[in-house]
């Protein structure tokens, strides 16, 4: 069946998630920093692991403060106990533990600011106490990035821009439809034709990495199915990573426009255009147009244009299309 008649598997997605975002009192303070959105919002649709890396380790709650101190290219996590103590090894051992042991996980959600989670925003201190950097990475989340590069992650705080949130939950459900039906029991039908339904969100995410991956596939010898595939995957999400744009989004529904050219109701034919010109120029959110497609296409159906992706990336009931 195609992607336009049914929507993106509903299954909730396992996705890590810093535990004090749950609402869980494990920050420095014995406090929590939970995360509406998160538990109102995405805990609907994704089913989340809590991690604490701080508790992990041993810690504790209440405990002294943690701060990244040293250089931009040796920082290191220093508690703020009366002889001050090093823990950067023990959180970044913590890291590789959760990655040999979860990886069932499609994508992480991080605490802003935190010295073991920040993604971003952490303030970095040098041997003297005084803040050099306000764009530092926690010790927890940049080892496990690190281990992880293609992992969709995101920080709690950047969930409140709306085209930061759309495209984390865009990637999210691209890895785990990957890693659940391509990769398990991996073909060169199975590559092809998942690239085949994902070349359209691509299109809309970052053409030039769409043109370099036909090329790519081009020659699918068994031998060469694995490395193959992880090439396709890594330049798949590099991809999605990359925000669509307006200008980005109206390419791609041009694109699928061309599948109904075939239509014989002119003034739905005509409607989809003014739509289309509607959303390029800011007037309508993408999800206008889109419904107008979806339901010429469900009309006029095109076997290869029902299967993009494009037309249902993660569930409506997200929302996020009306936001764009």
């Amino acid at each position: 069946m195609s992607h336009a008649a049914q929507p993106i598997d509903t299954k909730r997605i396992p996705v890590g998630i810093s535990a004090c975002l749950l609402g869980e009192k494990v920050r420095y303070d014995a406090q929590h920093k939970r995360s509406n959105y998160c538990n109102e919002v995405l805990a609907e649709y994704f089913d989340f692991k809590p991690f604490c890396p701080e508790m992990a380790i041993g810690l504790g709650a209440p405990r002294p403060t943690i701060r990244l101190v040293g250089q931009p290219d040796g920082l290191h996590a220093i508690q703020s106990t009366a002889t001050p103590r090093d823990v950067t090894d023990a959180l970044a051992a913590y890291a590789d533990t959760v990655y040999q042991g979860h990886p069932q996980l499609c994508g992480f959600v991080f605490t802003e600011k935190s010295p073991s989670c920040g993604l971003f925003r952490v303030r970095a201190y040098n041997e003297k106490g005084q803040p050099f950097s306000d764009s530092a990475r926690g010790i927890f989340a940049r080892r496990l990035t690190e281990r992880w590069p293609l992992l969709p992650v995101e920080e709690s705080g950047r969930l409140n821009d709306a085209d930061l949130c759309e495209n984390f939950i865009l990637r999210v459900y691209a890895w785990h439809e990957w890693h659940t039906d391509v990769l398990p029991s991996l073909t060169a039908h199975r590559l092809l034709r998942f690239w085949s339904s994902y070349k359209y969100l691509v299109l809309a995410h970052d053409e030039k990495t769409y043109r370099q991956i036909g090329p790519l596939l081009g020659n699918l010898a068994v031998e060469n199915l694995p490395a193959l595939a992880a090439d396709f995957f890594a330049l798949l999400m590099h991809a999605l990573d990359k925000p669509s744009t307006r200008a980005s989004n109206t390419n791609a529904l041009q694109h699928l426009r061309g599948f109904i050219r075939n239509a014989t109701d002119e003034i739905e034919k005509n409607t989809l255009n003014v739509l289309i010109d509607q959303y390029k120029a800011g007037v309508v959110p993408l999800i206008v147009p889109l419904s107008m497609l979806r339901h010429l296409l469900t009309r006029y159906p095109d076997a290869y244009a029902n299967e993009q992706r494009f037309l249902n990336p993660y569930p409506d009931t997200l929302g996020l299309r009306n936001k764009k």
